[in-house]
């Protein structure tokens, strides 16, 4: 008898503001929700504080121990965004300037690409980047770990950006459905129709064009009949409130 190999993740939520309480983390249900719709178990979680050393430590306990390591917290702008040097010490790496991460910078922000926000641009030697679709500052992928943003919004565009992209998951399918309409009015319908559809996760991605507001909401799973089902069923709660659904992105 042979058995289904079991793809596992873990966790490392860095930052000083959440161990004082200051700060509520809101990315690791997303995380195992997303994980999770991925065919990818998350089992371990840790909570580190901005110290190189801790940091370094957990990394290197959980890099081995399961498939992929995701982090969040710690790569923006200010000289305490310490982790891209901790993960880079972890792994006996250089940090550089990305190239590519650089350019995506320098077109973001134009003349108003600062020392500080350069620092975005750095990366542990050999890393490759994950899009972010969000602030465009990307996050990074180094060996089988994952740097991430500590901000949700930014954290779940870069999760999107990553679907179906970890070997050894379940394949994941996606359908849109979209609307001209603020997110918030939509926020509930949303929330009702993925809970009522366990295996199922729904993004929501607002955007400004033509002088109007509207939103992309991306519906995720395994199973193409779900994929329809909820799918339906969103538009028909969307149409419940007034707001005209399109089947497909905007």
């Amino acid at each position: 008898m042979t058995t289904e190999r079991i793809y596992t993740a873990a966790l490392i939520i860095i930052g000083d503001e959440i161990l004082s309480g200051r700060t509520q983390d809101a990315n690791l249900a997303y995380l195992a929700k997303w994980l999770g719709v991925q065919g990818i178990r998350l089992k371990e979680v840790r909570v580190v504080c901005d110290d190189m050393a801790a940091i370094a430590d957990a990394v290197n306990a959980l890099r081995v121990a399961h498939d992929y390591l995701f982090t969040t917290g710690g790569i923006g702008p200010t000289h305490d965004d310490i982790t891209v040097d901790a993960i880079a010490a972890a792994l006996g790496r250089e940090v550089i300037v990305h190239p590519q991460a650089r350019a995506i910078l320098a077109a973001h922000y134009g003349d108003q690409l600062t020392d500080a926000r350069l620092r975005m641009a750095r990366t542990p030697a050999g890393a490759s980047l994950i899009e972010n679709p969000r602030t465009k500052a990307p996050g990074i992928r180094v060996e089988n770990i994952f740097i991430m943003a500590g901000v949700p919004m930014i954290t779940q565009g870069m999760l999107a950006a990553l679907d179906g992209q970890l070997p050894g998951g379940a394949p994941v399918l996606s359908r849109t459905v979209a609307a001209w309409t603020q997110e918030s009015r939509a926020a509930d319908v949303l929330k009702q129709t993925e809970r009522a559809n366990p295996g199922v996760q729904i993004g929501s991605y607002p955007f400004w064009r033509e002088g109007r507001t509207g939103a992309n909401f991306v519906i995720r799973s395994t199973s193409p009949a779900q994929l329809a089902a909820v799918a339906e069923q969103l538009m028909t709660g969307l149409a419940d409130l007034g707001i005209t659904p399109v089947d497909g992105e905007l």
